[in-house]
């Protein structure tokens, strides 16, 4: 295992969308953090050693001592296990991996290295999530709605990948849904029965309904991958003392009788946080529920063939 001093040498892989939007300014605000080293096939970071490839990258020298994955699900099993190997601290951009069995298998690699291992879920970490969790607390659940609709074509314009076999389809933007109804919910999220709309020739659904249980609450869900104008990232939980409503992602609160709250958007610098605490514990942190969840409504599901579909 690396001993880490003063700020944790990074690198980072995946230099897409996701990389520049969100994990570049949340690092650049993190001093215990340095960016060492990036990889990526297409693309490059200003001023910061630039690899191929994740393996090219631990082999060059910079003297890593984690690396955050923000590649697609589909081959990050290799990427991390690579890392691991190397006795790198990872962690991992949701979904954390393609199958549920890679993740089970990476936490195992990891705990056998001695490194951390992280899975985040981002949506965890927006402002409203754990009020609404304390708040929760104690309270019987009678029903909870998830309403996740978004528009492909804006937030992964182009992107192939996510409509492929493995790609997870609708499920990429819903399991920050189920993400925080796990984190929420004081009782286990157990999947019925679920529908899924795939479109001709393509291996991921563009939309898709889960009905399912938290103890003795219905819980049940409207993901789309086809909403244009405004997204819809809706949670609204009936209880005994009334209705709490989380809104745009789990950034808005609204309790019974009070005004919306709303707060800043510190999503990832509370992950990178987190990852540094994480590290400098020696402990890991591998939630596989939302995984788990999307698994079942892929075993489960009445799959819908539907039209054609082009970016």
């Amino acid at each position: 295992m690396i001993e880490v001093s003063q700020a944790i040498r990074l690198g980072l892989v995946g230099i897409g969308k996701i990389a520049r939007d969100q994990h570049l300014p949340a690092l650049a605000g993190e001093p215990r953090f340095a960016l060492a080293a990036a990889a990526s096939r297409n693309a490059k970071v200003d001023g910061v050693p630039g690899y191929h490839d994740v393996e090219a990258m631990i082999a060059g020298g910079e003297g890593l001592e984690a690396v955050s994955l923000c590649t697609p699900p589909e081959g990050r099993y290799a990427q991390a296990a690579a890392a691991i190997e190397a006795g790198l601290h990872v962690m991992l951009e949701k979904p954390p991996a393609a199958t549920v069995s890679e993740i089970a298998a990476l936490e195992a690699k990891a705990r056998a290295a001695g490194v951390t291992l992280f899975a985040t879920w981002h949506s965890r970490e927006a402002a409203a999530v754990e009020p609404a969790r304390q708040w929760l607390a104690g309270k019987r659940i009678d029903a909870v709605r998830i309403v996740w609709r978004e528009d492909i074509r804006r937030w992964h314009p182009g992107q192939e990948w996510i409509l492929a076999a493995g790609g997870f389809g609708v499920f990429d933007p819903a399991i920050n849904a189920l993400s925080i109804a796990t984190r929420i919910l004081p009782e286990p999220l157990i999947l019925e029965n679920a529908w899924m709309d795939v479109p001709e020739g393509r291996g991921a659904p563009l939309a898709a309904g889960l009905t399912m249980r938290s103890g003795e609450a219905s819980v049940t869900a409207d993901l789309d991958f086809l909403q244009t104008g405004d997204q819809t990232w809706d949670i609204e939980i009936d209880t005994d003392a009334g209705m709490l409503r989380l809104g745009l992602g789990g950034s808005v609160i609204t309790l019974p009788g009070e005004a919306p709250q709303k707060a800043p958007d510190r999503e990832y610098s509370r992950l990178y946080a987190r990852f540094a605490e994480l590290i400098a514990a020696g402990e890991s942190d591998v939630d596989m529920r939302p995984l788990q969840i999307v698994a079942d409504a892929f075993l489960v599901g009445d799959r819908r063939t539907t039209a054609p579909f082009e970016f």
